[in-house]
């Protein structure tokens, strides 16, 4: 499983709050954390051309894409777990965009679009998220006391 973004993460608590999710992983899934320079600028289009760019070289023509958008399907805990469960031998990519999102070619390599919420989240903020909810995922399919 690979988990790609657009930026690196700074603060040390971010960094620490990975760190652990990372390690309780370990015993469920090898788990590759991909970080690519976040792109400044001020042609957005262009911004989002780069970062494609950079991306696409971590995906490989097999993997499992799901990219992480606004516009993605919300799902529970539960139903999160079921997808994750039914893809499992699959070589699982997630896509973190950066703060103008994913280029269409990346929206448009994907194989499913996964939103956490209508609400905007700090990227890095986002990585412990999404890490969370990967291991409550694999709690809940191997029948192990977390979720609630």
């Amino acid at each position: 499983m690979k988990i790609l973004c657009v930026g690196k993460i700074k603060e040390s608590y971010f960094k620490e709050a990975i760190l652990e999710y990372q390690k309780r992983l370990s015993k469920y899934v090898k788990l590759e954390m991909i970080e690519v320079a976040d792109i400044s600028g001020d042609y957005v289009p262009l911004i989002l051309e780069k970062e494609r760019d950079l991306l696409m070289r971590y995906i490989g023509e097999k993997d499992y894409v799901i990219t992480l958008e606004i516009e993605g399907q919300e799902l529970s805990s539960l139903e999160f777990s079921k997808k994750l469960d039914s893809i499992f031998q699959s070589n699982i990519t997630f896509v973190i965009g950066g703060s103008y999102g994913l280029h269409e070619d990346i929206k448009n390599r994907s194989n499913y679009a996964l939103s956490f919420s209508k609400l905007t989240f700090p990227h890095q903020l986002f990585r412990v998220l999404l890490l969370e909810q990967i291991y409550r995922c694999y709690k809940i399919i191997h029948n192990e006391s977390y979720h609630k």
